[in-house]
């Protein structure tokens, strides 16, 4: 029995993938296997010495301590692509609303109510205030050709704009998904210099923290507008602020409210919309669910922020998984303990990330050198931890 502890209220649609005999699911659980959450802040928690994943029903993990996990040997899980859909319709609204005026004319239209006189009258007169341009025609920069990056650029590609897009870590898969007609930017100077219309999609780590600076901000083209629904920190609050006091940005949209912000004419903001639809949600705890049901019973990484994919078929054997540091020799000090235990290793496949190193091990029965094979495995300098998955009697 594995047990699940929840932190977020999670989709019964996610939660229904956990067969009763075989997890035990509850918010209340001291000592899970598994952390299942959404937004909830795990930096100040004491993360129990049981737990062995962690699954954020959602991309961005910036709640999770991830160094501190990768340190104690905990894959981190996210669900990238599962709210891709939702994000990108917002985003696809959000460049409307700026394009077209449309808060400060729904505004001013309620505002209407007050005033004495004709409201058709009154309309016509007022409304050449709020003229704005049509997107057609017009050129979308989208950085960050992921999941969410390439649905945007298809999008609007289809709606009559020219698109650029810029990722110098642009996947394979991304690369397949993208329309032939979205042009590649060679830098982001570049990008920013030739757009009408700018939209981030990249994860926040310190790399891409303040990407709009006031030096970006120096080379974007005159009125341009920003829009941001990937976090917030990728926008430096006062060069954002200086943008839009000189010109240089006509709109800044974001899904992340801020004090500075909310109260300018020139700027939009949503209460962090991007993910919130009922059919996101669901995607993203079905998604997350399966990434931990899959690891607790196999063993198997898909979709880990800290360390790298690793699968192989499940063949009935026992399985054994290990997480190391990724150093040299360290294949060969692994294998040198089933040797010297005299076990035979059936299928090994081992695979690295960065720092981190994964091993899924498929052996004969261990018999009773179960608990003294494990000790010695966890002894081996740079092994972070070791667990049987699944031991064949």
């Amino acid at each position: 029995m594995y047990n699940i502890r929840t932190l977020n209220n999670i989709a019964e649609k996610g939660l229904n993938r956990f067969s009763k005999h075989e997890f035990q699911v509850s918010d209340t659980i001291e000592n899970p296997d598994g952390i299942l959450l959404r937004s909830f802040d795990m930096h100040q928690m004491e993360i129990p010495e049981s737990v062995k994943a962690i699954a954020r029903a959602g991309a961005g993990t910036n709640n999770i301590p991830i160094d501190e996990c990768s340190k104690r040997g905990i894959v981190v899980f996210n669900t990238p692509g599962a709210n891709a859909n939702a994000v990108k319709e917002l985003v696809i609204a959000g460049l409307l609303m700026s394009s077209r005026n449309l808060p400060k004319g729904i505004a001013w239209t309620k505002a209407l109510k007050d005033e004495e006189g004709n409201i058709d009258k009154l309309t016509e007169a007022g409304k050449k205030q709020f003229v704005g341009p049509e997107i057609q025609g017009k050129t979308l920069g989208v950085i960050g050709l992921g999941a969410i990056g390439v649905l945007v650029a298809n999008v609007a590609q289809k709606l009559g704009m020219n698109v650029i897009g810029y990722d110098p870590y642009l996947s394979i898969d991304a690369a397949w998904s993208l329309s032939s007609h979205v042009n590649k930017a060679s830098s982001l100077d570049e990008l920013v210099s030739q757009s009408d219309y700018m939209t981030i999609h990249v994860p926040l780590n310190d790399a891409t923290r303040n990407t709009f600076n006031k030096e970006l901000f120096s080379k974007v083209k005159k009125g341009a507008t920003l829009l941001n629904y990937a976090r917030g920190e990728l926008v430096e609050t006062e060069a954002v602020i200086e943008a839009l006091e000189n010109g240089t940005l006509s709109y800044y949209v974001t899904d992340f409210p801020m004090r500075e912000l909310i109260e300018r004419d020139n700027v939009i903001t949503t209460p962090h919309l991007g993910a919130s639809t009922p059919e996101s949600e669901e995607n993203c705890a079905v998604m997350a669910s399966a990434e931990l049901i899959d690891f607790l019973k196999y063993g198997i990484i898909r979709n880990s922020v800290n360390f790298p994919n690793c699968e192989i078929p499940y063949n009935g054997k026992t399985r054994i998984s290990i997480t190391n540091k990724n150093v040299p020799n360290m294949i060969g000090s692994i294998s040198s303990v089933f040797a010297k235990e005299n076990i035979n290793i059936d299928n090994m496949v081992n695979a690295s990330k960065g720092m981190w190193a994964y091993n899924l091990i498929d052996t004969d029965n261990l018999g009773d050198k179960a608990e003294e094979l494990m000790n010695e495995l966890k002894n081996i300098d740079g092994v972070v931890s070791a667990r049987i998955v699944f031991q064949n009697k």
